[in-house]
């Protein structure tokens, strides 16, 4: 079930679209799940689906086919590295690879005191800031260098 923090910010924004055009709302509505709970269960589509009047599977759909929602715990901070060829191109692939071994986990996992998970992203359409990494999908941390990286993971180690 919905939190009622949830169908106010679900309500809000329903003001924006059309009383027949209420789906416009679902990309909203699971941001706010995650917000609220850090992932989003097959449950919370359910029930987006039927708080917005529309089927399970195209709630499903939409949170599949993003890559900012996060489907399963991802950790109190989610690193979502941007892997895509501009950012390959000047060091992507080492920026993984070494947070990869800082965290030592794989894409896809969550450190064992859960505090870090990582994720590949597509592009953040900030490619002059590459390469560059999103955590929790809000604050963009560009031009990485190994310091950088060190210097943000001690910051969100707190």
């Amino acid at each position: 079930m919905l939190s009622e923090q949830i169908q106010a910010l679900i309500n809000r924004e329903l003001k924006k679209y059309p009383a027949d055009q209420r789906q416009s709302a679902v990309m909203s509505a699971l941001r706010f799940v995650q917000d609220e709970k850090g992932w989003i269960a097959t449950d919370d589509m359910a029930d987006i689906a039927a708080y917005l009047g529309m089927p399970q599977m195209t709630v499903y759909e939409v949170a599949t086919f993003y890559h900012m929602y996060n489907l399963k715990p991802m950790g109190r901070h989610t690193l979502t590295v941007c892997t895509n060829l501009s950012c390959q191109l000047v060091g992507a692939n080492e920026t993984m690879s070494y947070i990869k071994s800082k965290l030592g986990i794989g894409v896809g996992e969550v450190t064992a005191d859960g505090k870090f998970g990582l994720r590949e992203g597509e592009c953040q359409n900030v490619c002059d800031e590459a390469p560059l990494l999103m955590v929790n999908n809000k604050r963009l941390c560009g031009h990485l260098t190994v310091e950088k990286i060190d210097q943000l993971l001690a910051e969100l180690d707190k």
